[in-house]
Parts: C-alpha cells; structure tokens; sequence
C-alpha cells in the first residue's frame, strides 16, 4: 500500500538490446546489465575466452558502444575543440583514440574519432565511438556546440558494431571475404565489400556512412584487447548471420569478463573506475594523446600538469602472493596509511598473478616500489611495475 509520503517505487528502465540478443541467448551466453544494456559477461568461462583472444581469435558485441556521425565544413574544428586531439590534422582513413574534457580538465569520456572521408570534398565526415554509458552526454555536449553547417547522427539501432581480437583475426577475415587487409594500418579505417565477387580486396574511403553498409563493411583496426584485431561496422540486420559466419570460421565468442580482463593486462582505461569526471589524461598516464597545439575546453589544467607535472600518476600494481587478487578499491596502504584504492583489479589469466591499476603520488610511482594491498583484513606486498603489463605483440606495433 503507498501513501502520499511513500509513493510507489517507479519501475526499473527496460534495459536496451543489441541485434545480436538472439545470437547470444542461443550461444549460451550468461547475460547481465551494464551500462543500460543486456549484455554477455560470459559464454563459456572468463579463461577460456580471454586465452582464445591471445592465442587464436575472439568474437565481441560491442553495438552497446555509441555510434555517431559528424559531418560539415567545421565538423574537424568541433571535434577538435571538443578533445584533446587535433583533429584537424588527421588525414583520411585515420582513427584516433582522444579524450573530451570537462573545463576542470578532468575526463567525461575516451573516445575513437575515424575520419572516412577521402579529403577532396568540401566537407569532413567522422565516426565518433563513445562509452556507452557516456554516449548520450557526448551527443548532447556536441550538438550544444554543433556549427550551422555541421551535422550530427546517432546510428545505434541501424548499425551493429563487432569487433574480430586475437593474432588470427586477420587470417580469419581475408579467408572469408577475399580481403586484403595489409594496407589497413594500425588505427586506420576503411570500407571494404560486403561479399566476395566485387572485384574489390583493398579499402576505400569517401562512402556515406551508413548507407554504405547496405554493401560494405567499415572495418577499423582497433579494438580494446591489445592484440591484432578489427572492428567492424556492419547493418544491424546482418549482424547475427556474420557472427555465425564468424564462429563457423574459428571465432569464439567473447563475453564483458574477458573483455575486462584482457584490456587490464594492457593497462587500458575503464570508464567509471580509471576515470569519472576526477582526472585528467596526463593523471592517466595518457600524455601521448594530447595534443597541446589548438585550444580545447580542459586545456588549462592540462597545461599546468604538463609543466609541473600531475600529482598523481596511474600505476601498474603486481602482487606475487598467491590468491591475493586486488579488486577495484582495494586499499593501498604505504607506511601503514591508506593513500589511495585500486580502480582496478583482477587475476591475469596471462601473467598468473593478481594485478591492479591506482593512482599514486609521484614518490611512489616509481617502478620499483613496494606497497601494500589491504586484502581480507591483512597487508600483501604488491611492486609498482611499468604498464602495460604485457608487451604489445608484433602485428600491433606497425
């Protein structure tokens, strides 16, 4: 019974779906909520799926991850004053992983930005990838500061996003669809034909976005496990028929766990533990993507820690105990005091140890130095080491 001082509670919001919820429900997949969605945790086992991204090749549903267009004549200044990248700069067929900025300069989102026109028309055209519990806000900030002549489209629904990790990723591609991939840099982005028989093996770049998907695939080499992979934009009703193609041809499916676990051992962001609106890029450990040559919202801040330096600095924690695996926020303890938490943590399938990402002041951020994690009411020793914890492998380093 409700009252006027006790209203009745309001029903929970529907979580969304992408076009692959039949594919994983008949897989097997153990589905949970995140960020809105429903979403795979895991098909199998959390091992099983992140040692078959570092040894053979691994299937993901990333639809849930926002899907925009930018276009105009300023749509590069935008983008630009909206980052931390020069966008402006970029030239066709280039991806780039930046951050948007609060005016504190502390971090709303990370985001791809993919620039898919060919560079002689008038105007510029973008695909910009947020998180997808930021994609709203992303949207609404840029059309807050959206030129006349530029236009904004979100695509989530028309379009699916899959992305093919693992070191035989690209096998597995030119094999099924006649492709040749080896001009696709690392962080670069194209459209290549849909089906064999077109006469077309490299990429191109100039068509519209989507309705070229109507008989092309915009594969971008990225992803988010640190191992040769792409991401494939692709319309939604064709997704669960190239998902089966995909595992027909040697791809396992691939659910969020092992999504986490393997961009850990990179040392790669997580919305919402790594950053949530209270650092900064260089705090992040980020610098490499800023660039300070054009003025962006956030900027100021950024230029103070780039003289003086931050003060904090994400680290890499490794615990040698045994079974002492840190979580996000877990206490790290120095000195017997508490001076920070881990953001995250886990066991690393790959290392065989429990490893954590925290910031730490700069007199403890050396790699090297010991600390203590307070795990189960007791102190284990854990040593800063430098990230990422695993080494980038060959075919991702060109």
């Amino acid at each position: 019974m409700s009252t006027a001082s006790n209203p009745p509670a309001a029903p929970a919001p529907s979580l969304r779906r992408t076009a692959l919820i039949d594919f994983h429900r008949r897989h097997g997949a153990h589905l949970v909520p995140f960020a809105g969605w429903e979403m795979p945790l895991y098909y199998t086992s959390i091992l099983a799926e992140h040692q078959a991204v570092r040894s053979s090749v691994g299937l993901f549903d990333v639809s849930h991850m926002g899907i925009l267009t930018v276009e105009g004549g300023h749509a590069a200044e935008l983008l630009a004053r909206r980052t931390v990248a020069n966008v402006p700069s970029l030239v066709p067929g280039q991806v780039r992983y930046t951050f948007l900025l609060e005016a504190s300069g502390f971090i709303v989102d990370d985001l791809l930005i993919s620039r898919i026109d060919r560079g002689d028309e008038l105007t510029r055209s973008y695909v910009v990838v947020p998180n997808a519990s930021r994609a709203d806000e992303i949207e609404e900030i840029l059309r807050q500061h959206r030129p006349p002549d530029t236009k904004i489209a979100r695509w989530n629904g028309p379009v699916a996003l899959l992305a093919l990790q693992g070191p035989k990723a690209c096998e597995l591609l030119e094999r099924e669809f006649g492709w040749d991939l080896g001009e696709l840099a690392f962080y670069h982005v194209a459209f290549f034909p849909a089906e064999r028989g077109r006469g077309e093996r490299s990429g191109r770049l100039g068509l519209p976005f989507p309705g070229a998907l109507a008989d092309h695939i915009l594969v971008s080499r990225t992803g988010y496990t640190g191992e040769l992979g792409y991401e494939l934009f692709v319309r939604s009703e064709t997704a669960d028929g190239l998902a089966e193609r995909f595992l027909s041809a040697g791809a396992v499916p691939v659910g969020l766990g092992a999504r986490d676990t393997l961009r850990l051992e990179k040392g790669y962001l997580l919305s919402g533990q790594e950053f949530h609106r209270d650092h900064t890029p260089i705090e992040a450990g980020q610098d490499r993507f800023v660039d300070l040559d054009h003025e962006f919202v956030g900027r100021p801040r950024l230029d103070k820690e780039h003289a003086e330096g931050p003060a904090v600095r994400l680290s890499g924690l490794e615990v040698t105990e045994p079974g002492a695996i840190p979580r996000h926020g877990t206490p790290v303890r120095s000195e017997g005091a508490v001076v920070t938490q881990a953001t995250s943590g886990g066991l690393s399938p790959t290392l065989g140890k429990g490893i954590a990402l925290a910031y730490l002041p700069p007199k403890l951020a050396a790699p090297g130095t010991t600390v203590a994690l307070e795990l189960r009411g007791r102190e284990v020793p854990a040593r800063v080491v430098p990230l990422p914890f695993l080494a980038a492998p060959r075919a991702q380093r060109k």
